[in-house]
């Protein structure tokens, strides 16, 4: 029936609006599953299309999983305690050298380990570093948030939605370096600027310490610590291999941890109990939708948009494209809108800056809101965790001064 994708559409946006508002402040995973639902109890999407989407955020769910148990471990084991101590000894009482350390490392970890390792390991990490140094933490924590997405294209490990927009068609390490290395660095350094802008004030009335009681740490740590190395080491080689990274990432999260565990003899409880298990629904909730959309010809009646607009002008195709998907990812997530642009992408054959204006949009776009991609979700759940609640305003209005320039700037160096 006609009125059939009208119906689906509904109950994607009424999901989509709950994962964003959490009414009655239920976390987001419960909107995501009921949507998914909702869409095939309904009889819009047969269940055997749901496992078809729940089954394409495999990877995704890998990597999520290994991220998290390292980062559990991690924090048990008293890393980020050490970490805090030594950045709080380099910041040396300079509130601004803490926050630029921090963005520094930031960007370090989000391009080896992913986005999405900013938000579950570093996260916690800042936030012991400015306690320990008696600081405010949300100006600290903001670095996090930012410099996931904005530093989330320098190369293809750095995102798991870079894996969705390009799939098979993943380019070359070095002609991947080639397209989004300017990108990047225009992404990185006008989020900084911009960032450190707005929160001068609060910087310039901080007084830290410049020296905090410097933990020792023990041989599960160092060991956490290594394996967090190793993490990173399997992901630039499976990246220039061309292989999948939610394999690797698992195997070296499981490993890591059972070795700790079984060196300390330790249970493995706490570190299950403490992993944020509800963003695999999450995730899946969000494939299933996705393939609604799929399956409701969303994809063709974008994909003759667009190709419209490429025949017009490759420039304005490219700059519209890469500013309607940024929205869109504050709309309904750039995990599913990456999806979506994929296989937008896959079916048009289009040219590279359009592409390439795509995956900034998809990448960066979700500077703007706090629902915009998984990285900031993850972050979110870490702030939540240590009793720290931000509304989805005051990130809003954060995000609509650091996003645009940087996004901007961005998408210049990729149409030039």
């Amino acid at each position: 029936m006609p009125s059939d994708p009208i119906w689906a559409w509904s109950i994607i946006v009424a999901a989509t609006a709950g994962v964003i508002i959490r009414p009655f402040r239920l976390p987001e995973a419960i909107w995501a599953v009921l949507g998914a639902g909702a869409l095939v109890l309904s009889g819009f999407l047969p269940w055997q299309d749901a496992l078809v989407g729940i089954e394409k955020g495999v990877d995704v769910y890998l990597f999520l999983i290994g991220m998290m148990l390292i980062a559990e471990l991690a924090r048990l084991e008293g890393l980020f305690d050490y970490l805090a101590a030594v950045a709080v000894e380099y910041a040396g009482g300079s509130p601004q050298r803490l926050f630029l350390l921090i963005y520094i490392v930031g960007t370090v970890v989000t391009v080896l380990l992913s986005n999405d390792a900013t938000a579950i390991v570093l996260t916690p990490a800042v936030y012991a570093a400015t306690r320990a140094a008696g600081a405010k933490p949300l100006p600290y924590l903001f670095v996090c948030a930012f410099i996931a997405n904005a530093a989330s294209f320098v190369l293809p490990i750095s995102n798991p939605a870079n894996l969705v927009v390009f799939g098979a068609r993943m380019p070359q390490l070095s002609e991947w370096l080639r397209l989004f290395a300017l990108p990047s660095a225009a992404s990185i350094l006008l989020t900084y600027i911009v960032l450190r802008l707005t929160q001068h004030h609060a910087l310039k009335e901080e007084t830290i310490a410049s020296s905090v009681p410097h933990p020792i740490l023990g041989r599960g740590g160092k060991l956490t610590a290594i394996g967090i190395i190793a993490v990173g080491i399997v992901l630039v080689t499976a990246s220039a291999l061309d292989k999948q990274l939610g394999l690797p990432t698992f195997v070296c999260g499981v490993v890591t941890s059972a070795v700790v565990l079984l060196i300390s003899r330790q249970s493995p409880m706490p570190v299950l109990r403490g992993v944020s298990w509800s963003v695999l629904p999450l995730v899946g909730g969000l494939f299933v939708m996705v393939e609604a959309l799929i399956k409701t010809g969303v994809i063709g009646q974008l994909s003759a948009l667009l190709h419209e607009a490429v025949a017009q002008s490759v420039p304005k195709a490219a700059w519209s494209v890469g500013v309607a998907t940024a929205i869109a990812t504050n709309i309904a997530n750039n995990l599913p809108v990456g999806l979506v642009a994929g296989s937008v992408a896959a079916s048009d054959h289009l040219p590279t800056p359009v592409v390439s204006s795509i995956l900034i949009g998809v990448d960066l776009g979700p500077n703007l809101s706090v629902t915009g991609s998984l990285a900031t979700i993850l972050w979110l759940v870490a702030l939540r965790r240590v009793k720290i609640e931000l509304g989805a305003w005051p990130f809003l209005k954060l995000g609509m001064l650091v996003t645009p320039p940087a996004l901007i700037a961005a998408l210049a160096a990729a149409i030039r």
